[in-house]
């Protein structure tokens, strides 16, 4: 008998298991209608010029399709004063590669944006030790149009809009809390240089020569794209968070 958690006969746990099912299948079905109801929404034309620096040298927006015809966006916190990526966001990209290769046999190009300069992002990589697209936006409006970047004065005038809503993210707080603090730091700079960047997605897709956008999701959106919270929520104790345990793949040696 367990001391911290109900125990039961096999022939109970499967009566309970099934009654399960039925909600997980339920989810399932949800889930698969929220995927056409994404699908469903109408595509907005993109007229503007961005630029980006890619290991390729200079490129646009259409040339990060990489002669597809989809493009899934991860919007990566490096701010241009970072000097190490978001740990969050690094724990997410460590799903990447593996899916990388999938996804272009698909027509569907995945790659990370970031606002830090190319060296700075490929330097990570290589620490990291990925091997998936990362594109610099550093000098373009890109990251600001799609809201995972805000001026100093949209921080100011708490005009910010995060996840299609103005000034009401956690991270416009007058007051950081203290895990927005350690990532910051984590991150090698304070906290509102550090919230400046946001995470996020966005797809577009390429038709006749002609980008549009299709889709963003960001803040708990992200939620699915996050592999190992996947696991941890079929994990007997789940995500049993008291704070801040993730850090960096090559940085948990380093607490033992």
């Amino acid at each position: 008998m367990s001391a911290t958690h109900p125990t039961a006969t096999r022939a109970t746990w499967l009566a309970e298991r099934i009654e399960l099912l039925k909600a997980e299948k339920e989810l399932t079905r949800r889930s698969d209608e929220l995927a056409r109801r994404r699908q469903a929404l109408p595509w907005v034309r993109i007229d503007k010029s961005y630029r980006f620096e890619t290991e390729n040298g200079s490129a646009s927006l259409v040339d990060l399709f990489g002669g597809r015809s989809q493009l899934l966006v991860y919007h990566f916190m490096f701010g241009p004063d970072y000097k190490a990526g978001c740990p969050s966001c690094s724990m997410i990209a460590d799903g990447f590669d593996g899916f990388v290769t999938h996804l272009a046999n698909h027509d569907v190009t995945l790659m990370a944006v970031s606002r830090g300069p190319l060296a700075k992002l490929l330097e990570y990589r290589e620490r990291m030790g990925w091997s998936f697209p990362w594109a610099s936006s550093v000098g373009s409006d890109f990251n600001y149009d799609f809201n995972v970047s805000i001026t100093e004065d949209q921080q100011r005038a708490g005009s910010a809009d995060y996840n299609y809503v103005r000034g009401s993210h956690v991270m416009d707080a007058s007051e950081l809390p203290e895990p927005v603090q350690q990532f910051a730091s984590m991150c090698g700079t304070d906290a509102p240089t550090y919230v400046r960047d946001r995470p996020g997605m966005s797809a577009f897709v390429l038709e006749d020569g002609v980008v549009y956008h299709t889709y963003s999701t960001y803040a708990r959106g992200l939620d699915g794209l996050w592999g190992a919270y996947q696991w941890l929520d079929r994990a007997p104790l789940g995500r049993n968070e008291t704070g801040v345990w993730w850090r960096r793949h090559d940085q948990y040696a380093q607490q033992r």
